[in-house]
Order: C-alpha cells, then structure tokens, then sequence
C-alpha cells in the first residue's frame, strides 16, 4: 500500500512519524525538566559561597573598622560650623559638625530618601535635604520632616591629637 508519491503512509496519531533515525529523538520533556532542575540546583550550589561572603559582609558592617582618616585639624572648625569630607572611601561624602567645643557629630551627607546631598543650616540647627525637603536632627540623624523615614548613617569619630578622625561607619538598625 502506498500513496500516490509511492510512499509507505503511516498512522496519523503517531507523532513520531518524522523521526528517521534510531535515538534521534532523546530529550523529551521529563528529560528537559530535568536538566532545567539539575541546572538550576548547580546555579544554587555555585551561588552560596557568594551568598556566604555577602552575609559575612553586611552582619559584620558595625564591627569594620576602616584606616582612621583625619577629618580637620580642631583649630580650622569653628562652633557652629560644618566640613565636608569622604568617608569610608572617596565615593562616600559625609559631613562633620561642630557642636559645642568638645562635642563633634559625623553623617554620612546623602539623604535616606533619594541619597541627595544634605547639608548643615547653621541658622536652623538642622540638617537639610533640599531635593524634597527632609530634615534632620543633628544631635542622632534621626528625620524630623519630609519624606525621609530613616536616620542618616552615623560616622563614629574621635579626636585626639588636636584633630578630629574618622574610625568607623555605625550600622543602621531598625
């Protein structure tokens, strides 16, 4: 029996008709899922020792302690005043207040909303965000107004030596 270009005609509900070749057929779908879930199981495992480095890094943020960076020496900073500086690196600007004589206030100087620059008012006493007017209180970095919800990082700092120095970033906790 065969059709009219001479050839053999098969069943029509045998899917299979078009294979030619023993085993050509070998990746079926339980075989490409699989290989999915083997692919994506090797992707995980490949994963966790960059999961276990990024973990160390961030639960171990408030013990870092980076190079003691000096600020100004205590003779160029005035009561009232503020410097600019960067800290921890030089992407990461900050802020330094003088408060009274002996009492300094550091912030890392992008607001928590849309990291704009913040700035000292001397006049209000308060940090400033201009972008969407966010303030600060500048005794613990905590909002006082505006969209902000977080404080500002604080910069933990030191003087000695007639200077003020930068030790260490103080992690943010909720």
């Amino acid at each position: 029996m065969t059709d009219r270009n001479n050839k053999i005609p098969f069943d029509e509900d045998n899917y299979t008709h078009n294979i030619t070749k023993n085993n050509e057929r070998q990746l079926d779908r339980r075989g490409f899922m699989k290989t999915l879930a083997g692919a994506a199981g090797v992707f995980a495992v490949a994963s966790l020792p960059w999961g276990a480095i990024a973990a160390k890094e961030l639960m171990g943020l408030a013990d870092k302690e980076y190079p003691h960076q000096k600020i100004v020496d205590l003779k160029d900073i005035a009561v009232g005043d503020s410097i600019g500086f960067h800290f921890p690196s030089d992407h990461d600007s900050a802020v330094l207040v003088r408060l009274t004589d002996n009492k300094f206030v550091a912030y890392q100087n992008a607001c928590t909303h849309l990291r704009c620059p913040v700035y000292w008012v001397k006049e209000e006493e308060t940090m400033i965000c201009p972008c969407h007017h966010g303030k600060f209180d500048v005794n613990t970095g905590a909002p006082t107004a505006g969209p902000p919800r977080r404080p500002l990082p604080e910069i933990i700092i030191e003087v000695h030596d007639h200077a003020v120095y930068a030790v260490r970033v103080k992690r943010y906790e909720a």
